[in-house]
């Protein structure tokens, strides 16, 4: 058994590997998946080496910021998926699901109870960090997290990049030495020491005292009677490792063959759509790669040796997979470098200082059209474009790429200031899109406001040096007569659009 790499391995406590242990326990918050997760694997290796079970703990809790029947059915698809995954392998599988809030309190500790290590997933934002301090500070053994985020360690470099240009050059000078490392498909292949669910032992001891999660809480029976927002319902496609996969099939199958050229065409379906699965961990970057590296007959050997941040080029692989590879891997990533290294990646502070400087020169500038966030959320402005595209993220949980930018570009314009604007974008993002709560929806909802830009002229009132978008060029540039059409859009844009 493979552990993971040294450089995606974090120790959070200082204890020592207990060799005398009963088990190993892998606590599953970040990367939802039974494979290509260097987690999962590192926890497997472990058990292996010391000839001991596994546990794996997958819990959905309660009291999160903006938990709602859409959020809560994503990680049950998933989690159901897992438990007929598991129930196959030599492991014992633990799925929680909180009835009210601080429920699960205490079950964490009880199943570290005797373990020899304690291993977890190293995801930068939302409340998954606080959440393993906390627990470190409880559990009284080894407690290590391992990144499976990306292709590109996210603590192989200590250096914030603030342009995707300088960490394109960066990844072409580093990325190689990290291609060959991948984690395994089935971590779990090889295992032969299975837990027992006998009495007395904390395995028993937590289902006795906690509950594993029946079948209808896992098939989303019982979501009425949790305390969620059930104004935000389930989104229009199901979660989990399987469903994931197939979408990872459908797209480099089928329109990854038109995505440098039609993927920002809200009317050409051309994007991969894998963002909602990618930011629940249920399908892993290295399995896209690797599923995509194949279908191009691709070996590292045809990268190039030119350093010179170019977006197409260094691959050596089709237009369409290196247009695809710059989101997947340069773009991504660039949000886990952020989101790892600064912890302000949340802040309107955070913004480049000419970014902020030209914002706040204009912030009293006046405004062609003020909406309340309630006007925002339902839909209500005089831009037919805007408005689908809120109708799409509301009623769907996605946003289409190209319209995710415009959205956010029109919220600046119609607040306040840019700080309010920040507030709308966050709020209504991370309430209603799937790929949410994410380093790449901060990093989307930052752009809007100069991070990872450059100053654009000419200067303009409201957004100063910011980069301009309007509703009037896109509707010019992009085929979108039938997601208007589908999502309410009618008509043209009101008179005196700026």
């Amino acid at each position: 058994m493979q552990a993971a790499p040294p450089i995606r391995i974090r120790a959070l406590t200082e204890e020592p590997v207990r060799s005398d242990g009963g088990h190993v326990l892998y606590w599953m918050v970040g990367f939802r998946r039974p494979g290509w997760n260097f987690a999962l694997q590192h926890a497997a290796a472990y058990a292996a080496d010391l000839d001991k079970p596994l546990i794996v703990l997958e819990a959905l809790r309660l009291g999160y910021s903006w938990a709602s029947d859409r959020f809560h059915q994503f990680v049950l698809d998933g989690m159901r998926a897992h438990a007929a995954h598991f129930a196959e392998k030599n492991v014992l599988y633990f799925p929680y699901v909180e009835q009210e809030s601080g429920d699960g309190r205490g079950l964490l500790e009880a199943l570290a109870t005797n373990a020899c290590v304690v291993v977890s997933d190293d995801y930068p934002t939302f409340f998954i960090p606080k959440m393993q301090r906390a627990a470190a500070a409880r559990l009284s053994v080894r407690f290590e997290v391992v990144d499976s985020n990306g292709l590109f360690p996210m603590r192989a470099t200590d250096r914030v990049f603030s342009r995707a240009f300088d960490f394109r050059r960066h990844l072409q000078r580093e990325l190689k030495k990290h291609l060959d490392t991948r984690p395994l498909p089935d971590p779990l292949e090889g295992l032969t020491a299975k837990a027992k669910d006998e009495s007395g032992t904390p395995f028993a001891v937590a289902r006795e005292t906690w509950g594993l999660a029946s079948e209808d809480q896992l098939c989303g029976k019982t979501l009425g009677s949790l305390p969620l927002d059930h104004s935000v319902p389930v989104g229009a496609f199901e979660g989990g490792f399987t469903a994931g996969e197939l979408r990872i099939q459908e797209f480099l199958s089928g329109s990854i063959d038109r995505y440098a050229e039609e993927r920002n065409h809200p009317d050409a379906d051309a994007a991969s759509g894998l963002s909602p699965w990618l930011h629940f961990g249920h399908v892993s970057a290295h399995q896209i790669f690797a599923e995509l590296a194949e279908n191009e007959g691709w070996t590292p050997e045809q990268t190039s040796e030119k350093v010179n941040g170019a977006r197409e080029g260094w691959w050596g692989m089709s237009a369409n997979a290196e247009s695809f590879l710059d989101e997947l891997v340069t773009w991504r990533e660039l949000g886990f470098n952020m989101c790892a290294h600064q912890a302000d990646y949340d802040q309107y502070e955070s913004l480049p200082d000419w970014a902020r400087q030209t914002l706040e020169e204009h912030q009293d500038d006046p405004r062609p059209y003020l909406y309340s966030l309630e006007q925002l959320e339902s839909s209500e402005t005089h831009d037919p474009i805007w408005n689908a595209a809120q109708t799409e993220l509301r009623e769907t949980g996605r946003l289409q790429n190209y319209l995710r930018m415009l959205w956010g570009k029109k919220i600046l314009e119609w607040s306040p200031s840019p700080r309010d604007a920040l507030t709308a974008m966050v709020e209504l993002n991370n309430k209603y899109a799937v790929d949410g709560r994410d380093p790449n929806s901060y990093s989307g909802i930052f752009w809007v406001l100069g991070r990872y830009d450059r100053a654009w002229g000419p200067e303009r009132a409201i957004f100063g040096k910011i980069r301009y978008m309007s509703s009037e060029n896109t509707k010019r540039k992009l085929r979108m007569a039938d997601y208007l059409a589908r999502f309410g859009g009618q008509g043209d844009l009101f008179e005196g659009e700026p």
